[in-house]
């Protein structure tokens, strides 16, 4: 006998008949001895209409009365469930979220969990029942301690499930929806993706923060944090779907289950180099051409950053081991013989970087490390991100002491600092899924000084705004008085937030201005085998070239490697790189 924790959708809830179908699906678990909680979310569009309700009568409703609108969705769900239960003979109870115990911080609308007080349902699974739990939602203090109702934020529901499996340490959590699992792509974009079989925390996290729907990010992270068996499957067929699994686990802790220290790790790896290319031409197939002569030259590289620029030249800057530096200077030099340019190399650099879950959801994450080395007098010669890591190369000589640093600022203790850390060959595949996410916006800041703590003061901005960075690209390049360019990629609704949190701090800096790209695409590739395979960009670069695209921005991370691309090209370039790695004939 297990415990488990079934979540389902609102697809899968979307009618009386679906419930009715769920409902026996529970019966059979229950026959064979489990003890069951069933997360449910509102019954199809059900969020949406009452939004819909909602703004026909207030543009701009409050966001407490929002949340004791939407949570009644789920209520609906919860009792109908229990009803096609009772109707099957079968003991059950249905339990909003603050009747379960779900505590959450005091945050409208977007509310994380705290914690989950589970003494009610441990009594009712003991006693024999299934309980029916709403998702989406959980309860607060309020003024003089009063309770207040609290939604979850999109995917609220897939948080609640995962939560309440951590909290219960249950055996198994089930995510149930309309889809057979995790694919290897949107499916309504390219016909040819496949399931996935099992995919890490690490990967599902990046795939979910690059706009893969099937699993929200937060219910990732709790999973990663706590070791929770996550299987994402269909609710209409009995298929196993996709484990996403887990090699790190904590306890849970007082500082909150989703409000624990979001940073668990700092390593730094030396013997560094950096090979920075400018005004090269800026056209489809260069960096494709400079990075399939890299792969042949058995040269493994590790971070790449490519920055958009005015006119018709780009740069691209990458980063490979110290051992191999004279080899890729050699490279560069005959790739520049072919298209023209200009070669920057620079050996005796250190990579330090933070590790957790969700970093760059987190505002403020990412400027608190820029910061802890600013204050240290370090300057960033390079910045790549991505939803578990961010890193920073730096002159190797403040190496060890920018680790003491870092580890101190986020209370890391011994085993969770690493130096010159072995990269793991588990014969992974170098790329799982590709994502594709044209919901985001293109913002350059133009002529920052080249100096510690001008990307802290830029990230720190936008973080008082709650503006959550996707990616944080700086240029090599620098202009005529020393200054340089950093782009950031966040989401197009937060695009008029972050000028106005951004435009005060300029005033500042005189000549620096806002520049905003045109509409975008970005195409990334994911996969945890990347480290141990030389070749991955330069096969994507190639088919991304194929198709006559050109590439505007280039942003790596150990797992990832993301391609910015006009808006319009963004579903070619998508399918060409799914093809490109076989995504769609072979099983995963």
């Amino acid at each position: 006998m297990a415990l488990l924790v079934k979540k389902f959708g609102g697809t899968s809830v979307g009618d009386i008949k679906r419930i009715q179908a769920v409902a026996k699906k529970i019966a059979h678990s229950k026959e064979l001895g489990h003890e069951l909680v069933v997360v449910v979310s509102a019954m199809g569009h059900t969020t949406d209409e009452l939004k819909a309700l909602a703004e026909s009568i207030n543009a701009s409703p409050p966001q407490r009365e929002m949340d004791m609108l939407l949570s009644t969705g789920e209520q609906v769900s919860i009792a109908l469930m229990t009803m096609a239960l009772d109707q099957l003979g079968l003991p059950a109870v249905s339990m909003t979220g603050s009747q379960v115990g779900i505590v959450t911080e005091s945050s409208h609308g977007k509310a994380r969990i705290l914690e989950i007080r589970t003494e009610r349902l441990k009594t009712l699974l003991e006693a024999g029942q299934i309980v029916v739990v709403a998702g989406f939602q959980g309860t607060t203090a309020g003024n003089a301690d009063t309770a207040e109702i609290t939604t979850l934020g999109r995917g609220g529901s897939d948080t609640s499930a995962v939560a309440l499996a951590a909290a219960l340490n249950a055996d198994k959590c089930e995510i149930f929806t309309d889809v057979p699992g995790v694919l290897t792509t949107d499916p309504r974009k390219v016909s040819s993706a496949q399931l996935i079989n099992e995919v890490s925390c690490d990967e599902m996290l990046e795939l979910a923060s690059l706009g893969a729907e099937v699993l929200h990010p937060r219910a990732v992270e709790i999973a990663r944090n706590y070791g929770v068996n996550v299987v994402v499957r269909s609710s209409s067929s009995d298929e196993e779907g996709t484990t996403i699994t887990s090699t790190t686990e904590r306890l849970l802790g007082k500082e909150g289950l989703e409000l624990g220290r979001p940073v668990d790790g700092v390593e730094i790896v030396e013997e560094q180099a950096v090979l920075a290319l400018s005004h090269i031409p800026d056209k489809p197939g260069i960096a494709a051409d400079l990075f399939e002569a890299l792969s042949n030259g058995n040269v493994n590289v590790d971070l790449i950053i490519q920055s958009t620029h005015e006119g018709t030249s780009n740069d691209i800057t990458f980063t490979v081991n110290q051992s191999q530096f004279n080899q890729a200077q050699e490279i560069c030099g005959q790739t520049l013989k072919k298209f023209g340019g200009q070669l920057s190399a620079e050996s005796s650099m250190t990579k330090i970087s933070i590790n957790g879950a969700g970093i760059m959801g987190r505002p403020g994450i990412a400027a608190s490390l820029f910061e802890t080395l600013s204050r240290s007098g370090i300057n960033l010669r390079l910045i790549a991100t991505s939803e578990v890591k961010v890193s920073c190369v730096i002159d190797e000589r403040l190496g060890r002491k920018a680790l003491q640093a870092v580890a101190k600022k986020f209370n890391l203790i011994e085993n969770q600092i690493l130096i010159n850390p072995q990269v793991k060959d588990a014969n992974l595949p170098e790329v799982r899924g590709i994502a594709l996410d044209i919901e985001q916006a293109q913002l350059s800041v133009i002529g920052v000084p080249d100096k510690p703590g001008t990307a802290a003061s830029l990230c720190l901005a936008m973080a008082d705004f709650g503006i959550n960075l996707d990616a944080i690209v700086q240029s090599e390049r620098q202009h005529e008085n020393g200054s340089r360019d950093i782009s950031f990629i966040l989401k197009k609704e937060e695009r008029k937030l972050a000028e106005n949190a951004l435009v005060p701090l300029l005033s500042a800096w005189p000549g620096t201005r806002l520049q905003e790209g045109p509409a975008i695409a970005r195409v990334s590739a994911v996969g945890a085998g990347m480290p141990s395979t030389v070749g991955t960009a330069g096969k994507m670069f190639r088919a991304i070239a194929n198709e006559n695209i050109n590439i505007g921005m280039i942003a790596t991370s150990e797992i990832r490697t993301s391609c910015v691309v006009a808006q319009k090209d963004g579903i070619k370039a998508l399918n060409a790189v799914h093809s490109k790695f076989n995504l769609g004939k072979l099983k995963t």
